[in-house]
């Protein structure tokens, strides 16, 4: 399993991509709860243009521009299968709309686990890109997110805006 990372520029601050086996395993922001040792990321790119870094980049580029509603990326995640479970819904939530913990729990068949699918989505090692900014609280409410709440936030709002605007065409 050969590893590299490299980071990449985004409004929301740097995010650490990291791929492995030719899909991405990671996208961190600075100070992400639950980042890995940096060690853990493999050698460096020789270059954040160097394929795959650059559709990465090409497509964070298109969704920060508002062009982008979907990614298309492989991806190399590894968890649980819980976790894989939880983390496939998540890519599964429309652009910029929300869903509950609770409403993700019933989507992949575990109605009574939202906790477990909190943790889960906490666990989420692509943030943006499988887009666990998109569950919130049952009441609606930003709750806990890995990169902070204002990140939340921002992306939230941002999706939200991108949305409507779209909509007047």
């Amino acid at each position: 399993m050969s590893m590299e990372h490299a980071v990449l520029d985004s409004p929301i601050g740097p995010l650490t991509a990291v791929v492995s086996d030719g899909g991405l395993a990671g996208l961190y922001m600075d100070l992400q709860r639950h980042r890995p040792a940096q060690e853990t990321f493999g050698d460096p790119a020789e270059s954040a243009d160097a394929t795959p870094f650059r559709e990465v980049a090409e497509q964070l580029k298109a969704y920060f521009a508002g062009d982008l509603t979907r990614f298309e990326l492989p991806l190399s995640m590894r968890g649980t299968p819980f976790q894989k479970r939880v983390w496939d819904a998540l890519q599964e939530i429309p652009y910029g709309e929300t869903v509950s913990y609770g409403h993700l729990a019933e989507e992949i068949g575990s109605p009574t686990a939202s906790r477990a699918v909190g943790l889960a989505n906490g666990r989420n090692p692509i943030s943006v890109i499988v887009p666990c900014h998109r569950v919130v609280g049952a009441s609606g409410g930003l709750t806990g997110y890995g990169g902070g709440l204002e990140r939340k936030r921002y992306l939230l709002d941002f999706e939200r805006r991108v949305k409507s605007d779209s909509t007047l065409f």
